[in-house]
């Protein structure tokens, strides 16, 4: 079975408005000459451009899905906030939540989003494909159950997983979130339960600044089930390795889950204008290998991505290409042609060395070291 990649071209046309990086156009601040805000359709259909250009594209197994009901986003979001969203969608659009705008039929687009990423996962769950990439559009990785945030305005992944479990009952899910920015929405959803294992690598106090803390590991039930990975800014290539392997390869290998679900988040990357991490292609090359491997090991293969953020038009789509061509164990002619210059401006050794001994202390403390 091949690879699946899940796209649409209505998820293109969400719109943010005149926004410049995460601002409203107004007083002082001029209206861009582009798309302005940084999440745009430019990364999405450049990575979805390149896709075709290489030739990966005919490897691929291509399809969409249906938008998402009321009653399915009610399976996580409150009837209030949907019904906020939908007002303010169907009258021009406007902000239902923190650092969240959209434009008009936003609420649509946003359940075909979230409904890419269900189909995605009963698809790779029943087997149906080898493994699945999700190209969606918002994301979904900060929408908490009662209102948007950060650019999110449903909750892809956890929607999709309350999907899978109303179809086939209780299942072990974990959730590996490796986009620069803490999942604080993702956590939120699943904060109380031990049915879903919550990972979240991010650059320390970016966004959301006051969440992602290695001390949050859930509540109640849910004790346990949540593991923050804070990394320091500049941490770059080997930052991510070390806390795959001393954090991230331990919790999963202890939950023992019947499938992985990827947040592919690719602002980590070193060109990207709302992260300082510094990483490269190669390091979601190696991130998606580790988790390719992982769940061979422990869920008979049964894994899948959601895009999530990312805003350097130009270096986004070498990331995602090499997340797709490790997935569908295809390599195509490209060549990063950034890769030389950033590996040169990775971080000194005795960073590298204090940024693993922070995760050594943390992974001892959770009694794998």
């Amino acid at each position: 079975m091949p690879t699946a990649l899940y796209f649409d071209e209505l998820c293109l046309w969400h719109t943010t408005g005149e926004h410049v990086l995460i601002a409203p156009v107004g007083g002082y601040l001029q209206p861009p000459s582009g798309s302005g805000h940084a999440e745009n359709p430019e990364t999405k259909r450049r990575l979805k451009n390149l896709v075709e250009v290489s030739g990966l594209g005919r490897h691929l197994d291509w399809r969409s899905a249906a938008p998402l009901t009321r009653a399915q986003m009610e399976r996580i979001h409150t009837p209030d906030y949907l019904d906020r969203f939908k007002a303010l969608s169907d009258t021009g659009g406007g902000n239902a939540g923190h650092y969240s705008p959209f434009g008009q039929g936003s609420f649509e687009i946003a359940a075909l989003s979230a409904g890419l990423v269900t189909q995605a996962a009963a698809d790779v769950y029943h087997r149906r494909v080898d493994n699945a990439y999700v190209l969606s559009r918002p994301p979904g990785h900060h929408c908490l159950p009662e209102a948007s945030m950060g650019f999110c305005l449903l909750a892809n992944i956890p929607l999709a997983l309350e999907a899978l479990r109303a179809e086939c009952g209780p299942l072990r899910i974990a959730v590996v979130d490796w986009d620069v920015h803490h999942g604080n929405g993702t956590e939120a959803c699943f904060y109380d339960r031990d049915d879903t294992l919550t990972i979240s690598i991010h650059q320390e106090n970016c966004f959301p600044t006051d969440q992602g803390g290695a001390e949050n590991r859930g509540r109640g039930q849910g004790e346990g089930f949540n593991l923050n990975i804070p990394l320091l800014p500049g941490g770059g290539h080997q930052a991510y390795l070390d806390a795959f392997d001393l954090l991230v390869a331990p919790a999963l290998h202890t939950f023992q889950p019947q499938m992985i679900v990827v947040a592919s988040g690719l602002d980590s990357n070193a060109f990207d204008p709302l992260a300082r991490m510094q990483a490269h292609s190669e390091t979601f090359r190696a991130l998606a290998g580790r988790i390719k491997a992982l769940a061979q090991t422990l869920c008979e293969g049964r894994l899948l991505a959601a895009h999530e953020g990312g805003y350097s038009e130009a270096y986004v789509p070498f990331c995602g290409l090499a997340v797709l061509e490790t997935f569908a164990g295809y390599q195509t002619p490209v060549q990063d042609p950034f890769l030389p210059m950033l590996i040169e401006q990775q971080p000194p050794s005795d960073f590298v060395a204090y940024q693993r001994q922070r995760l050594e202390t943390q992974a001892r403390g959770l009694g794998w070291l």
